[in-house]
């Protein structure tokens, strides 16, 4: 059982930046895809990027690449997703999501087993 913990969502204006994390409590992402979802209000949830923790496998959405970056911290066992010039359309629900996933198929929901609760950011434009 994987534990996951999300933090660092909030309020911003358009043009600023954000500092997501996802921790897992009392486990380690050892051997899994640790990937950031987000959900609009009204869409569906999507994939914004995802990273292996063993291995430097690492994926972005279109309409996020150049402006958001997921690493990995083994000394905190967090994977952080550094979001800047922040748009209004990046507004959503943000969620942690670990699964072992084949890379093909690395968009689906149903490959991942354990999912955070959720962090709101909010971009103002």
């Amino acid at each position: 059982q994987v534990h996951l913990v999300e933090s660092g969502g909030g309020l911003v204006q358009a043009g600023d930046s954000l500092r997501l994390s996802c921790t897992a409590s009392e486990s380690s992402f050892g051997g899994y895809t640790v990937a950031w979802f987000r959900q609009a209000p009204g869409k569906e949830r999507d994939i914004v990027a995802a990273i292996r923790w063993s291995g430097g496998n690492v994926y972005y959405e279109d309409s996020v690449k150049g402006r958001f970056t997921i690493s990995k911290d083994y000394a905190t066992n967090s994977v952080n997703l550094q979001m800047n010039s922040l748009k209004s359309q990046d507004t959503a629900v943000y969620y942690c999501a670990v699964g072992r996933t084949i890379w093909s198929a690395i968009s689906r929901e149903d490959m991942y087993y354990y999912w955070g609760p959720g962090t709101q950011v909010t971009i103002s434009s």
